[in-house]
């Protein structure tokens, strides 16, 4: 099998296993028999669990990162951006995969390199969100951030709490409450002229 399709079958078992059992719950046995290949295959690709999981955490943001950067540049109507992307935080919380939980609830937070890799998509999207801020307002670069910083945390931790009604409120209608109430509250600031 070529090196990058053995790779992505790695990622893969690793992925279902890490959604399973957690990090500190998931064995490198575990993710070797989930991809059908002996221990020393999986140890020729990645050196060790946490390496494993850090290319997994980085493909993930990686993914949620380009999601939320299109939304953001898919029309140049600012309340059909914010529709468009709190719709996009909204779909990749939802997921079949659950690739939220290895993003948003690991137990590795604590890891230097998991917190700074959740630290710099925290800031490169509150920063997508900031230009955008700051271009349409009289608001500084800081203010503007703090803005973006707010809209981001909404996004995630509304995303995240809608899971736990398990179907109470649909996709569609969660996604466009939070749209409005992100709407109604950015769209009040002032276009600069």
């Amino acid at each position: 099998m070529p090196r990058d399709q053995r790779r992505r079958q790695l990622l893969q078992a690793a992925h279902q296993v890490f959604v399973a059992h957690g990090y500190h719950g998931a064995a490198m046995d575990e993710i070797a028999d989930v991809a059908m290949v002996s221990k020393p295959v999986l140890y020729q690709h990645f050196p060790g669990k946490r390496e494993l999981y850090l290319a997994l955490l980085d493909e993930h943001l990686d993914e949620l990162t380009t999601r939320l950067l299109e939304a953001i540049a898919s029309t140049t109507d600012n309340k059909l951006r914010v529709q468009a992307t709190i719709r996009e935080f909204f779909g990749f919380i939802a997921s079949d995969s659950q690739a939220h939980r290895l993003v948003f609830e690991s137990d590795l937070m604590n890891d230097a390199a998991v917190s700074s890799r959740l630290e710099a998509f925290n800031a490169r999207f509150a920063n997508a969100i900031a230009s955008v801020i700051s271009e349409d307002t009289g608001l500084s670069q800081a203010q503007a951030v703090l803005l973006g910083r707010a809209m981001s945390g909404m996004a995630q931790v509304s995303a995240r709490y809608w899971l736990e009604l398990e179907g109470e409120v649909d996709l569609e209608e969660a996604s466009e409450l939070v749209s409005r109430l992100a709407w109604r509250g950015i769209g009040r600031f002032p276009k600069e002229t």
